[in-house]
C-alpha cells in the first residue's frame, strides 16, 4: 500500500446491475462482516455465489457488505516479523485492504481459501513476505494480473511522471525493501475528470489517486479504492473512520480544490 460524518447507507433496495435488483435487499439481512467469526463468515461465502454468480456483481456486493467497518491504517501482514499483522483480516481497513480483501473473499468459499487467495493477490511471489508485498499500488496496478491499469484506454488527456519507485530523492530507501524500480506512470489529470469520463467506466473498477506531494518521496500512490456505477466510491476512509459509499465526483472536488492530483484506473481479474 502506497502511504499506507459523510457516512452513506446505501437503501435497502440499491441496484447493482440492471436485472439483479431483487436479489440486493439480501445483503441488508447479513450480520456486519467485522461482528463475525472467521467460522461464521465461512458459513456465508457460498450464500455470495449463489444471490451474485457473476463475479463483478459479487465483488461489488461484497464491498459494500463492508460499509461501515471501522478504519485502521497497516493491519495486515505476514504474521511473523517485521510485520506480524493477520494476512487477511475483516474487522478493520485501510484503503487498499478493503480493495484485496474484497478481491479476496469474493472469490473464496471459506475464510481459508480467502487466506491462500490473500496471499496469491498480495505477493510477487505467492508467499508471504514482506519484502515481496505490493507495497507500491502503482507498482501493483502495473504488474499483478488481478489489478490491471486500463488508465491509458480511457483517454488520450493524459500526464506522466518519471520515478523511481521506493527511492527518496536523497537517494535513500522509503521502506526498507532491498528494491525499486524505475518506471513512468501515466494517469488522468484533475481537468479530465468528469461525470462525463465517468460514464467510460466498468460497472466496477479501482481508482488510484495520485499525489504530486509524494513523488520526492518515491510514490505515486497516496489512496485508492473502488467506483461502482459509474458514480460512487467505495473505500476505506481515514476521513471519515470507517469505509464509506459516496458520490465519487462530491468526494474528489471540494470547495477549496480537489483531494489529489489525478487518478488512474484499473479493473479487476478473477484468480481463475
Amino acid at each position: 500500500m502506497e502511504i499506507k460524518k459523510y457516512f452513506l447507507q446505501m437503501p435497502l433496495c440499491f441496484v447493482l446491475f440492471t436485472g439483479v435488483s431483487n436479489q440486493n435487499n439480501w445483503i441488508a439481512t447479513l450480520p456486519k462482516p467485522w461482528t463475525l467469526t472467521a467460522e461464521q463468515v465461512s458459513k456465508i461465502l457460498p450464500q455470495f455465489y449463489d444471490q451474485f454468480p457473476d463475479f463483478h456483481v459479487r465483488l461489488k456486493a461484497f464491498a459494500l457488505w463492508q460499509v461501515g467497518k471501522p478504519y485502521e491504517i497497516f493491519k495486515l501482514g505476514e504474521e511473523v516479523e517485521p510485520d506480524p499483522d493477520p494476512i487477511i483480516r475483516l474487522d478493520v481497513s485501510d484503503c487498499t485492504v478493503h480493495v484485496l480483501t474484497s478481491l479476496a473473499f469474493t472469490q473464496s468459499h471459506s475464510w481459508m481459501e480467502a487466506r491462500n487467495n490473500m496471499i496469491t493477490i498480495h505477493y510477487k511471489d505467492g508467499q508471504p513476505n514482506y519484502k515481496t508485498r505490493w507495497h507500491y499500488t502503482s507498482d501493483r496496478i502495473q504488474e499483478n494480473p488481478y489489478t490491471v491499469n486500463i488508465t491509458n484506454d480511457l483517454t488520450e488527456q493524459l500526464e506522466s511522471v518519471d520515478i523511481t519507485l521506493n527511492r527518496k530523492a536523497d537517494g535513500s530507501e522509503f521502506l526498507d525493501l532491498d528494491w525499486e524500480k524505475t518506471t513512468t506512470l501515466t494517469f488522468i489529470p484533475n481537468d479530465q475528470i468528469k461525470k462525463a469520463f465517468l460514464s467510460k467506466l466498468p460497472n466496477v473498477c479501482g481508482v488510484a489517486f495520485v499525489k504530486k506531494s509524494y513523488f520526492d518521496m518515491g510514490i505515486v500512490i497516496a489512496h485508492e479504492g473502488m467506483i461502482i456505477d459509474q458514480k460512487n466510491i467505495i473505500h476505506a476512509s481515514a476521513e471519515y473512520g470507517e469505509t464509506v459509499n459516496v458520490d465519487f465526483m462530491d468526494y474528489y472536488f471540494r470547495e477549496d480544490g480537489p483531494l489529489f492530483d489525478g487518478i488512474m484506473i484499473y479493473e479487476f481479474h478473477p484468480l481463475n
